[in-house]
């Protein structure tokens, strides 16, 4: 009887921590993707000097939506006549990909509004800034930096 209840013992211990490592992995699944099934890992950086919008493209005080090479979604912002700041186009909230409107970057999922020029909140629920890109001007292009 006693080799019964240790093998009944070591399949319900074993049985046990496979489901809780099968849950586990569902959980971590779960909590790296966001609510478009995108990873939450950090994007690789964009190699330098990589064309992202013509400087003409955008208006002075507004933003455009651009796509990097390598597929991310990103928002080259018009700070004067000849500089131009980007920022991460994944809002801070839930992941959502926000849009240009005039001066500011709307998330359409959840309404966080920021900032086009900076990156800035400037309503919630998002309360962290959007991340900058470095871009630079070059022959009428903005480019990575």
């Amino acid at each position: 009887m006693t080799a019964e209840l240790h093998s009944r013992r070591t399949v319900l211990t074993t049985g046990a921590a496979v489901a809780g490592a099968a849950v586990g992995a569902v959980a971590l699944t779960a909590c790296s993707s966001d609510s478009n099934g995108k990873s939450g890992t950090a994007q690789a950086p964009i190699a330098a000097g990589t064309p992202l919008v013509a400087l003409a493209e955008v208006p002075v005080g507004q933003a455009k939506a651009a796509k990097a090479p390598d597929g991310s979604d990103v928002i080259v912002a018009r700070t004067s006549e000849s500089a131009c700041a980007a920022f991460s186009a994944v809002c801070t909230h839930q992941g959502c990909t926000v849009t240009p409107k005039g001066a500011d970057l709307v998330c359409p999922c959840h309404g966080s509004v920021f900032n086009a020029l900076t990156g800035e909140v400037k309503q919630g629920p998002a309360n962290k800034p959007l991340p900058s890109v470095p871009v630079k001007v070059e022959n009428g292009k903005v480019v990575t930096g």
